[in-house]
């Protein structure tokens, strides 16, 4: 009698779970899944607007071919090679001197640093145009202190305003991913750091033979959410400089959102050039995972 009462609850436990989560995964599969599967059978159609054919592969060759989209392939990665390891090092350092136990107004060095996050996108952007305008801030500092005679227009110059965006980047991002590693350190034991500086271990060595090695599974998430967010940079190209000039800054997103709304609607075109970034995504995931993964 008491096992049949027993399984009876776990079954009934069982249900509740259930009951739970159905209405979520309902939402999941109707908002996320059968979207996806859509846009994977729409990447096999072409077309203008509403009149798709079915096209095979067609999408997928025409990429090789559009100057643009390879272009802005290009631009996502330049973004990607350089702004991200520079972010994520800069993010480490600021986490490991705030977590300095004797250092004072921690608090507020820490809101500091990540306020940018909690900036919005269009008004960042429209700070950092204004910035490097022909006659913004950073001409007047350069021409004042002799390094310019006139104003250098950042941002109808290919490679500074790439430039340009990856400062934003860092800008935004960097105390994003400090808090995540800051997390991570206040789970290792300062009795640890105190022990190494007992033995003789300079900062540097503690830095690298201690903070680096514990925390190599937030640095390895930290890196695949950072290329995953650069692959799929959008904001920034629309609202800092407009993917120009000639297309110099566009990324792919942007690209997509212009072959869809900007341009005469082409959605098969745009849902390839989607799975292309998914596809690009997963395997530098799958590249990192297993460069970071040091377990047996």
């Amino acid at each position: 009698m008491g096992k049949t009462k027993k399984m009876s609850l776990a079954k009934k436990q069982n249900l509740t779970g259930w009951g739970f989560l159905t209405p979520a995964a309902l939402l999941i599969a109707a908002m996320s899944f059968y979207p996806m599967i859509q846009a994977f059978i729409l990447s096999f159609q072409s077309g203008k607007g509403n009149a798709l054919k079915f096209a095979g592969l067609y999408n997928y060759q025409r990429m090789l071919k559009d100057t643009v989209f390879m272009q802005s392939v290009k631009n996502c990665f330049f973004y990607l090679i350089i702004q991200v390891p520079i972010m994520l090092v800069l993010a480490l350092m600021f986490a490991s001197l705030l977590n300095n136990k004797d250092l004072r107004f921690k608090g507020f060095f820490r809101t500091a640093i990540f306020l940018p996050c909690a900036t919005s996108l269009v008004s960042y952007a429209t700070i950092f145009r204004a910035l490097f305008a022909k006659d913004g801030l950073v001409n007047s500092i350069l021409i004042n202190l002799g390094i310019l005679n006139v104003g250098y227009d950042f941002l109808t110059h290919p490679m500074s305003a790439r430039i340009i965006i990856i400062i934003a980047l860092v800008w935004r991002w960097t105390g994003y991913n400090m808090v995540f590693y800051l997390s991570g350190l206040q789970n290792i034991e300062y009795s640890v750091y105190e022990a190494a500086k007992i033995d003789g271990a300079s900062p540097w060595q503690s830095f690298w033979r201690i903070t680096v090695p514990l925390l190599k599974p937030t640095i390895l998430l930290t890196a695949i959410m950072s290329t995953n967010g650069t692959l799929q940079l959008f904001d920034e190209s629309v609202n800092l400089t407009g993917g120009g000039p000639a297309n110099a800054t566009i990324t792919m997103s942007h690209y997509i959102y212009n072959m869809t709304f900007k341009y005469v609607p082409s959605f098969g075109y745009a849902a390839a050039m989607s799975y292309l970034i998914l596809i690009l995504v997963a395997i530098l995931a799958f590249i990192q995972m297993k460069v970071g993964d040091s377990r047996d």
